[in-house]
């Protein structure tokens, strides 16, 4: 066992022991108790579910692939931050991380990293994508994220489901960002939107190469191979597919950032415990 894996098997078992022993004290979150104010009683708040042991974090894998976990934050076509996101991490099946660590090395060499924008997603999650679909009021995103499309037909037109295979643990939402990476300016809510599709120069502004689309483009310049996607931007992606593909991964047609590694661990499982280091690192 290396230094390194030494190391962070010691920090994460360090950080479950004081885990456990916060969730068990008097007051912690989670703890039953009593109120030393009022004197009544309060339930227990239950644990928050644990992944399975074959679940890891990128960052302990692959420490240098870049992250930016939109669903986070306000700035998603949903708008506000998504149920089930608490921590800005990546966290995937094993050999989905492994195989990501592999691409990240050949980008590397090339003068490129791989950005994560979103990997396991909580069944929470996709019930709130659901809720807020049916919510047909609820378009304050709609200028950047479907501005060609009714809110009406997103179940129709596949762009919202009620299970995803992120859900599963070996699916990836990721581009290629050039080296050295520039920083991504902060989304301000309530700023003027500009759609998904247009120019690099004109949409929000994101330090992924130019794919012709941002990410989360409810658009038909989305699908991977899309014709009226050429030049340089056909050629990122063209990377980012092929990359992947030598380590496993197979693309979605519809969505030129979505990647699921093959032959995933769970294919009919789909899990609901919270996108934070305490499910995983807590086994």
């Amino acid at each position: 066992m290396t230094r390194l894996a030494s190391t962070l098997r010691a920090l994460a078992a360090a950080a479950a022991a004081l885990l456990a022993v916060t969730a068990g004290a008097p007051g912690a979150s989670g703890a039953t108790g009593t109120s030393e104010a009022s004197g009544t009683s309060r339930p227990a708040r239950p644990l928050s579910p644990m992944a399975p042991e074959e679940f890891v974090a990128l960052r302990t894998v692959a420490p240098t692939i870049l992250h930016d976990i939109r669903y986070l934050t306000p700035h998603n076509f949903v708008g506000v931050p998504v149920d089930g996101y608490e921590q800005p991490l990546c966290v995937l099946t094993r050999p989905a991380a492994r195989a990501l660590q592999r691409a990240q090395w050949t980008l590397l060499r090339q003068g490129y990293s791989l950005k994560v924008y979103d990997c396991y997603r909580p069944q929470r999650s996709v019930d709130h994508f659901v809720r807020w679909a049916k919510d047909l009021a609820d378009e304050k995103m709609k200028t950047e994220f479907y501005p060609r499309v009714d809110k009406s037909r997103l179940f129709t037109d596949g762009y919202i489901a009620e299970k995803s295979g992120h859900s599963r643990g070996s699916t990836v939402d990721l581009t290629i960002v050039e080296l050295p990476a520039r920083p991504t300016r902060p989304y301000v809510p309530g700023e003027k939107l500009v759609p998904c599709y247009a120019p690099q120069g004109e949409r929000f502004r994101d330090n992924s190469v130019d794919m012709g689309t941002g990410y989360d483009c409810f658009d038909t310049l989305s699908h991977t191979d899309d014709p009226r996607i050429k030049g340089k931007q056909r050629a990122n992606r063209q990377l980012l597919k092929s990359t992947l593909a030598d380590v496993g991964f197979t693309n979605l047609p519809e969505e030129w950032w979505h990647f699921t590694h093959k032959p995933e661990l769970f294919p009919d499982t789909y899990f609901d415990f919270p996108v934070s280091w305490r499910p995983v690192i807590g086994h």
